[in-house]
């Protein structure tokens, strides 16, 4: 049983999610820098989590980082779950979405804005929505 409030079996995600998002938002996957539809996108409107479409990020809280991913300075309260990662021989914050436990990517305390805070998403982890 799933600690999540949102569950689907894993061959129900795979079928919801199609093979690239599945390998992303369930296998901790990432896209290769650059390549997201989201990371120059700055228009008005909501991310939210690609498998179970909670709201997680204001698009007001959206900056470049350069970093070749979608980024923000701040999620929407509650939306996120945070899990100390230490693959790749790192230490790094995951991002999970709280509802789901969906995979988003990481957060990182070089943020350039008053937050402090990169919250640096793979763009096949979120749907855009535009007000």
């Amino acid at each position: 049983m799933s600690k999540y409030p949102y569950h689907k079996t894993e061959a129900e995600w795979k079928e919801l999610l199609g093979e690239e998002r599945y390998r992303i938002l369930r296998g901790k996957g990432t896209e290769r820098p650059f390549s997201g539809s989201y990371n120059l996108t700055f228009e008005e409107g909501l991310y939210a989590c690609g498998a179970c479409k909670t709201p997680l990020f204001n698009s007001e809280h959206k900056f470049e980082s350069g970093c070749g991913w979608p980024s923000f300075d701040e999620a929407i309260a509650g939306s996120i779950e945070y899990i100390k990662d230490r693959t790749f021989g790192m230490i790094r914050t995951e991002i999970l979405c709280a509802n789901c436990g969906s995979h988003l990517g990481h957060v990182f305390d070089d943020g350039p804005t008053k937050t402090g805070q990169r919250y640096c998403v793979n763009s096949l982890s979120v749907d855009f929505t535009n007000k």
